[in-house]
């Protein structure tokens, strides 16, 4: 849902991890594209198909509110790294409890 989504911004999902509480993106963007608009339509877009998948953990878990996401996100640019480098953070978020900084 989120390949497909990036696709009509014309924006790439790099990698995707997370955790049980929120999830890591990488993602290749334009610079011209309003970021706080392309992660309000990733998670509408996500949050109505998730919701309609399993509509069992939308009466359950939230009450069935027409929303799956809170409007919190962080956004980080990555100029000076590479995207392995990039990578290899998001995936260590899951084995990491202390907050952790990019290599300079």
């Amino acid at each position: 849902m989120f390949v497909s989504t990036l696709t009509k911004w014309e924006s790439a999902l790099l990698d995707f991890n997370g955790e049980s509480d929120h999830v890591h993106r990488i993602i290749d963007d334009k610079p011209d594209i309003a970021l706080s608009k392309l992660i309000a339509n990733l998670k509408t877009v996500s949050s109505r198909l998730i919701r309609k998948e399993f509509p069992d953990l939308a009466a359950k878990y939230f009450d069935n509110k027409p929303y799956f996401w809170t409007g919190a996100y962080f956004v980080a640019s990555c100029g000076g790294v590479t995207v392995e480098q990039l990578k290899k953070y998001v995936e260590n978020q899951k084995n990491s409890p202390k907050v952790e900084t990019l290599p300079r």
